[in-house]
């Protein structure tokens, strides 16, 4: 753990030296940091960043973004018959009344079991530089922390707050089963198809990967006059978690419009659209984080921005982000899901019911822009209720450091 922390140190104190002044309130497209969903699989994977920008930054930048995101499935078995007119039977039976498993003996099966029950933190560091005036380049650390949530280190992702808000405002007593297994608590299990295990404890910290990311923004006269943007992105991600050591390799394109009005308020509006190939490279035995080596990402977003007498600016924003699912979607057809389901309302076969369906989040974001720093704070809601994560909240500090 002590050679991690080093690693972020080290990345830190290569990007700053001595801060320069930069002016931030010529708004370079979207405020946006990472706001990724804070995933039990997605955590070990490089993923994909949607940019708004409209070009390379002035200044070389670094941004830290923290988020706290609850996470919680019950314990649930899955069980995928081998027999091909046993899976062909159960196409034509919802998942819920699926019954064949009696031993591996007289029906052959897959076997995996998810248990997940904790608060992640997230720590990214990103450092943005310039290289010419349509390219630019991008380094990212990200780490985690998986912790109990207790107050005051988590308010809104904690347990607490979760069920206080299903029993008094919306969602009924306990409908997802966190009281019946315990409050506060941190239970993060899973085998995969391979008999291959993952586990994380309370308090452990690991650093999940390194990012490089680049960018290419071209210059097209007939969009820029209709203030419309365009960028693509390249990205290679470097896994480092025991887990799951591994390269992914993606692409990316973005395009923004812009409004401007005649008191310098503006509207801007962005679509992102990425593919990503998990696990291009191997590099040692991994756990099976879900057979869809594709994932597919659409992101949009929309932001106001109302600048003040001193010509600092408040932006707020709306963000839609939707991925494919993590296993192919064919096996839900056919696949038995075991569970407390008598002792729990609903949910119960969320660990891996909703590993076959696409994952969804809106966020909102609020960005105070200063000559010489930009604040953003951000809270993310599933409202597809997933779980994974249930709530998710960030903040995130973006400063120039270098003049180009």
């Amino acid at each position: 753990m002590k050679r991690k922390c080093s690693l972020i140190l080290l990345f830190c104190s290569i990007c700053i030296f001595a801060q320069k002044k930069d002016s931030l309130v010529f708004k370079n497209g979207i405020d946006k940091p990472s706001m990724l969903p804070i995933h039990h699989f997605g955590i070990f994977s490089a993923r994909i960043n949607q940019n708004f920008k409209k070009h390379p930054v002035k200044n070389t930048k670094l941004q830290f973004t923290f988020a706290s995101a609850n996470i919680f499935h019950p314990f649930v078995e899955l069980f995928l018959p081998e027999d091909e007119a046993i899976r062909n039977k159960f196409k034509e039976t919802i998942w819920f009344n699926r019954h064949f498993f009696i031993d591996q003996e007289t029906t052959p099966a897959t076997y995996e079991n998810i248990t997940i029950d904790g608060v992640f933190k997230n720590l990214r560091v990103d450092y943005m530089k310039k290289i010419n005036s349509k390219h630019e380049l991008q380094l990212t650390l990200r780490s985690y922390l998986i912790t109990t949530g207790k107050y005051p280190f988590s308010t809104i992702t904690s347990d607490e707050f979760i069920e206080w808000f299903h029993s008094n405002i919306a969602g009924g007593e306990d409908p997802f089963g966190r009281k019946y297994y315990g409050i506060n608590q941190v239970n993060i299990k899973y085998q995969d198809r391979n008999g291959t295990s993952l586990s994380l404890r309370e308090g452990q910290f690991f650093v999940a990967g390194l990012e490089i990311n680049h960018f290419y923004y071209p210059s097209i006269s007939s969009l820029k006059e209709k203030n419309i943007a365009l960028n693509f992105g390249t990205h290679f991600g470097i896994n480092t978690t025991k887990y799951n050591p591994s390269i992914d390799l993606g692409l990316s394109g973005n395009i923004l419009k812009e409004w401007f009005f005649n008191n310098n308020n503006q509207f801007r509006a962005g679509l992102g659209l990425a593919v990503l190939r998990k696990n291009t490279i191997n590099f040692d035995n991994i756990v099976n984080l879900g057979n869809n080596r594709f994932l597919g990402s659409l992101e949009a977003m929309i932001e106001f921005t109302k600048y003040s007498s001193k010509k600092n600016y408040h932006s707020f924003g709306v963000n839609y982000q939707v991925q494919s699912s993590f296993h192919k979607r064919d096996e839900a057809n056919y696949y038995q899901l075991v569970g407390l389901w008598k002792e729990i309302h609903s949910g119960w076969q969320n660990g891996f019911q909703k590993l076959y369906e696409y994952q969804s989040a809106w966020s909102f974001l609020y960005t105070y822009g200063h000559k010489k720093y930009k604040l953003l704070i951000y809270a993310k809601q599933d409202l597809y209720l997933n779980n994974s994560p249930d709530i998710q909240t960030g903040f995130s500090l973006n400063i120039p450091i270098f003049n180009n």
